[in-house]
């Protein structure tokens, strides 16, 4: 089954336009315009949990990025198996100025199609390589979903790496995309794709 992610409320062309993280909304968690900006991250070190905050900006290959979309949506591994959530996009606002000054807003349409790509792709073999079976040794429910979530956390950076590098090349905008681990929700014992990507489901009906 395919990857499907979804771009929660506004466009990513008007959101890197107004080059604001103020904006950035999503139903199923807190709003991170409510997040402390944390000036401590390692370099090139993916956003980890705050809370039930995402980090406003992150560190990648030595630049400051920042907060600008939350990205929806999931993949059903198999009939029984599955996994949705939020996925945060990070971007060099400085990159988004020039671009603009150089190319025109008008750009970024085609960087929404590229950057939607690349994250099903790497959701896609993130979740080929993470073991969504049962784990008898996991203390309860919240305990093997945070195990889960660690798996593919790590799987999917690991996936997306090399399609950042070529963005970036291809773009000359940096970005970083990583799943938000609070938000993720795993299926064990069926997976449907109506309920991991509902707006999906209804834009065929």
């Amino acid at each position: 089954m395919t990857a499907n992610l979804q771009f929660l409320t506004l466009t990513l062309a008007i959101m890197l336009a107004s080059c604001s993280t103020q904006e950035v909304k999503n139903n199923d968690i807190t709003n991170p315009k409510e997040a402390k900006n944390k000036s401590t991250t390692p370099e090139n070190e993916r956003t980890q949990s705050n809370g039930q905050n995402p980090a406003m900006t992150i560190m990648r290959n030595g630049l400051k990025l920042s907060l600008v979309r939350i990205m929806d949506g999931g993949i059903c591994k198999n009939e029984f198996q599955g996994v949705k959530g939020a996925f945060l996009l990070y971007a060099d606002t400085k990159d988004i100025d020039r671009i603009k000054q150089e190319k025109g807003i008008a750009i970024f349409n085609t960087f929404e199609t590229k950057i939607q790509a690349i994250s099903e792709h790497a959701l896609q073999e993130a979740i080929n390589e993470t073991n969504l079976s049962e784990d008898p040794f996991s203390l309860g429910e919240d305990q093997a979903q945070q195990k889960l979530a660690s798996q593919l956390v790590t799987q999917f950076s690991n996936k997306i790496s090399k399609d950042l590098d070529s963005f970036d090349k291809e773009t000359s905008l940096t970005i970083d995309i990583s799943p938000f681990p609070p938000s993720l929700v795993f299926y064990q014992k069926g997976c449907e794709t109506s309920t991991i990507n509902p707006e999906d489901s209804e834009s065929k009906t």
